[in-house]
């Protein structure tokens, strides 16, 4: 049995005992991730070798980037804490960006979550001024150059009536930002100039937005098509109507969405 085992290489010459590696003649060599088990059969052993477990401690710096940290727990109390202290100003710069950066003095990293909270407040306060003078220093510190912030900076200075403020701030975005300005901002500063009825600065805005390629809402439509019934430009008007106005619009009817053609609002 022995002569026969060495004959089709199953076993070892040296010690008696089966290969690992199968049919040819070969020395057992143990790897240290290797355990062996030897099973013996009657005058025959076998050798089987099986991974070993290894218990490896790693040992690593795990590094903890300030810079990547937005964390917004506590930044609704953070939020009402500004607005308080904001409240109690007088209404002087030095004053109101004294005790802004003091709110800021022990942060590891600016609040943006906490100040764009805070916004949100003062806007439903209607505290025009207030916002005006914290996204001010926000910018100041280069912080919050977001459409949003922007949006809500240019809604301000027109319920504030500082039209010089907001067309300076308009002029900065369309040069930082040419390509990327939003359709939002675009109806910002047309809902401002139709607020205040300057109708030719609203075909400005309308001009820009035809350049770049930018599609007005529904409400912008209206206003656009209004300021050119204002100037006299039937023709212009009926034009804006063909080209922007939808074609369709869904009402809800007994639970469901139904489709229906609206009534065009151009002349011929």
């Amino acid at each position: 049995m022995a002569d026969l085992g060495l004959k089709l290489g199953f076993l070892s010459p040296h010690n008696n005992r089966l290969c690992f590696n199968g049919f040819l003649p070969c020395r057992r060599i143990g790897f240290p991730s290797l355990s062996s088990k030897v099973i013996k059969i009657g005058d025959f052993s076998c050798s089987i070798d099986r991974p070993m477990k290894l218990n490896v401690n790693r040992t690593g710096k795990r590094e903890h980037h300030l810079w990547m940290k937005r964390d917004s727990a506590g930044s609704g109390q953070k939020a009402l804490n500004l607005v308080r202290i904001v409240s109690r100003l007088p209404n002087e710069k030095e004053a109101v960006y004294e005790a802004l950066d003091k709110w800021t003095a022990w942060e590891t990293e600016f609040p943006l979550i906490a100040a764009a909270k805070s916004l949100e407040i003062l806007r439903k306060r209607n505290q025009w001024l207030r916002i005006i003078q914290v996204t001010k220093w926000m910018l100041s510190k280069g912080q919050g150059l977001t459409m949003g912030t922007y949006d809500t900076l240019l809604l301000a200075f027109d319920m504030d009536g500082r039209l010089d403020e907001a067309e300076a701030m308009w002029d900065t975005i369309l040069q930082t930002h040419t390509r990327s300005v939003s359709k939002r901002l675009f109806s910002r500063m047309i809902s401002l100039y139709d607020h205040h009825q300057m109708p030719n600065k609203i075909i400005e805005v309308f001009a820009d937005m035809e350049e770049l390629g930018v599609k007005p809402d529904d409400d912008t439509v209206k206003r656009i098509a209004r300021a050119f019934g204002n100037l006299g430009e039937a023709e212009k008007r009926n034009q804006v109507l063909r080209k922007y106005e939808r074609k369709w619009k869904y009402l809800h009817f007994n639970g469901e969405r139904v489709r229906t053609r609206t009534t065009p609002r151009w002349d011929g």
